[in-house]
């Protein structure tokens, strides 16, 4: 049986861990793209935009179009960020081993 002590050993390193990943992910890039690559931007890991790329064939669409293709590489550079963030994070979490039977109080 594990004891109390190793319990808050392990509850450290995976807080120690945890902490490493966010800064790890916040420095993270990804790239978000729509319009069959008419639009492409980059995010950092802070969902702070880095870069902007609209092709030249865009700029003669109504402004409407631009628009809706702009939100649409933003939520595809949020939607693989937070996919990423997902898997890092929740492995660390699958790392922590409790006894058999230990139960939360929630």
């Amino acid at each position: 049986m594990t004891d109390l002590n190793e319990i808050m050993k392990q509850a450290k390193q995976m807080q120690e861990q945890f902490q490493k990943a966010q800064e790890e992910l916040a420095n993270l890039l990804v790239s978000g793209e729509s319009g069959a690559g008419l639009v492409r931007l980059e995010m950092n890991g802070r969902h702070d935009v880095i870069k902007v790329q609209l092709s030249d064939a865009l700029l003669s669409e109504e402004k409407e179009v631009i628009e809706d293709l702009l939100a649409a590489a933003v939520n595809d550079a949020v939607r693989k960020l937070e996919d990423r963030k997902k898997d890092s994070i929740g492995g660390i979490a699958g790392n922590l081993s409790m006894p058999d039977g230990f139960k939360f109080p929630f």
